[in-house]
């Protein structure tokens, strides 16, 4: 799905989702021939409304990304022996 289509789905902000993706918070391919970004629907809702959820308890934007990248760290079962994962978890939920 494009950037248009999930301002039409999500309801957020043009500029947002360019902020988002910019910073990495959103997953998209795009492909050598085309600039158009594409996004996988599901992930990528998800992730809007993991992040809505993290800003409205008032997390900022650097604790926003430590946190996307824990929970990205700790579903990847390749990854193994992060010893700080709890700790960042119980800082970042504060």
């Amino acid at each position: 799905m494009t950037i248009g289509e999930l301002v039409r789905l999500t309801g957020a902000r043009y500029s947002t989702l360019k902020y988002y993706t910019e910073e990495g918070f959103l997953p998209f391919e795009q492909a050598d021939t085309h600039l158009t970004r594409r996004y996988p629907r599901q992930e990528t809702v998800e992730r809007i409304e993991r992040i809505r959820e993290l800003r409205g308890r008032g997390k900022t934007i650097s604790q926003i990304r430590e946190l996307l990248e824990a929970e990205r760290i700790a579903k990847d079962p390749s990854v193994k022996g992060y010893n700080d994962l709890d700790e960042l978890f119980a800082d970042l939920k504060k």
